[in-house]
């Protein structure tokens, strides 16, 4: 018995890398594609704009799903989700690789994209349940911040390296070994934990329409970079996810045990959190793509360089997390969200003014992306932890879904507007009207990152006394839905 409580001791300390690894794995699919579209392109046969769809297939599952990922894991145990949502990643990866036809290929993407959702939520869940708040919860929520950050900015030096190097299909490949090793230790290192909830089944037809109202929802918005926002078919199909989560919300209102308890977002942190997140992705995704196209088409980089080139903002992103560890327990979520956002703001106006096609990297993409970097990585900590400031054990699945979804449609919201501000600030043809428009492009960035600065400033509250903690873990307790915390107390080391 001595014996295996310390060995449990020992895997524990690996819950947290294997936590990263989710986090960095989404990420990093989300971007490492795009590097070897024109690859995959020539080498499978694509046509006309089905191309979009390797890179729209894995957003619309993620994105459509995330709800729904966090509320199963709520449910049947998210130990359970986790396991499975890696085999369902890495089988879809090596499908991939193996693709020999674009449907296929976009298939096996659809299904990344499934995998992703039930693992993306799970991981912030889990951090949130086995670290207690304080330090260490503090620690490893700048940690899967800086991670999944980090996965992104890696995703287009690995696409290009991998592309340039090896082959397009290693860019799906190199997840199989990653996934293999994350389920072998993550077997040992996560507890196997009691369906979370008094009982209750899952909430099926919230999820439908959640899922279906999410997904048309990202469908629309993607579709816009290819038919603008005025197109019949794109109206359509924002009418129709509308309706759809119009539905979803009544729903949600009426049931007993919801995929999202509306009443969570009534919370100001949880509120200001999301909000945050979705303003933050949508300056930040459009940001990325804009300083990737100014690379690549004003200053002539290659892929790889173009790679490389964003290194930096890994690295700030690291330090931001790190800063925020370390100050967060001093000065509170509120104050760092607003910072964080200011600073990244700043740092994405600085894009718009340093953008020039006789620019260079040290002053139009370094300087830029360390500021903005630092910025951006000082929100992930607050942000996790403000997402699940008071809400019951049982509800943190449903919490951590939500502030991926918010993360998620808030990065396609964002691409869809400011690819069209960018395109209609475009003057006249060649690198000086590129330019201009790529400009607008970061102006707008900068504007969506001041916004999201000031909702936390004015949502966000002062956190929970302890004494409020104890009684919301309490009232939960007494309600059946309480969780194991042993491995807490196991992890804190």
């Amino acid at each position: 018995m001595v014996n295996s409580q310390i060995q449990q001791a020992r895997w524990s300390a690996w819950l947290l890398p294997v936590l990263l690894t989710v986090q960095f794995l989404v990420s990093l699919d989300m971007s490492v594609v795009n590097v070897a579209l024109p690859d995959i392109g020539s080498g499978l046969g694509f046509g006309g704009e089905s191309l979009t769809w390797v890179v729209n297939a894995y957003a619309l599952a993620f994105g459509g799903l995330l709800m729904l990922g966090g509320r199963l894991a709520d449910v049947i145990g998210r130990r359970q989700v986790l396991m499975g949502g890696f085999a369902v990643f890495g089988a879809a990866s090596l499908a991939g690789g193996l693709a020999q036809a674009p449907g296929e290929l976009i298939a096996a993407r659809a299904v990344q994209g499934v995998g992703a959702a039930g693992l993306a939520p799970v991981a912030l869940a889990l951090i949130t349940v086995n670290y207690p708040e304080g330090a260490a919860r503090s620690r490893a929520l700048g940690l899967w911040g800086a991670s999944g950050a980090v996965g992104g900015a890696v995703g287009m030096l690995a696409g290009g390296l991998l592309t340039d190097w090896v082959s397009w299909r290693a860019v799906m490949l190199i997840n199989v070994p990653v996934v293999i090793a994350a389920l072998a230790i993550a077997r040992h290192a996560v507890s196997a934990d009691r369906r979370t909830g008094t009982g209750e089944r899952l909430d099926l037809a919230g999820a439908l329409l959640g899922t279906a109202g999410t997904t048309a929802l990202v469908l629309g918005l993607v579709r816009t970079q290819a038919y603008g926002w005025t197109a019949g078919q794109t109206l359509a199909v924002l009418t129709v996810a509308a309706l759809l989560l119009g539905a979803f919300v009544v729903t949600e209102s009426r049931v007993r045990r919801p995929l999202l308890r509306l009443g969570i977002l009534a919370r100001g942190p949880v509120l200001a959190a999301n909000l945050f997140a979705l303003l933050m992705s949508a300056g930040q995704f459009a940001a990325f793509y804009f300083a990737s196209l100014y690379m690549q088409q004003v200053l002539g980089y290659g892929s790889t360089a173009t790679g490389c080139a964003f290194l930096p903002f890994c690295v700030g992103i690291v330090v931001g997390s790190a800063l925020a560890t370390r100050i967060i327990g001093r000065v509170g979520a509120r104050a760092l969200l607003v910072a964080g956002g200011l600073l990244g703001a700043a740092g994405f106006a600085w894009f718009a003014l340093a953008v020039a096609v006789d620019g260079g990297f040290w002053l139009s993409v370094l300087g830029p992306s360390a500021v903005a970097s630092v910025g951006v990585g000082m929100c992930f900590v607050p942000l996790g932890t403000s997402a699940t400031t008071g809400v019951a054990p049982q509800e943190t699945g449903m919490a951590s879904g939500l502030l991926n979804s918010s993360r998620q449609v808030g990065g396609a919201v964002g691409l869809g507007v400011v690819v069209t501000v960018a395109a209609s600030a475009t003057g006249a043809a060649g690198p000086a009207g590129l330019v201009h428009g790529f400009s607008a492009a970061f102006w707008v960035a900068a504007g969506l990152l001041t916004a999201a600065a000031l909702a936390a400033a004015v949502l966000s509250g002062p956190p929970p006394r302890p004494a409020e903690t104890t009684l919301a873990e309490k009232t939960s307790k007494n309600s059946g839905g309480g969780v194991e915390t042993g491995v807490a107390r196991s992890t804190q080391g």
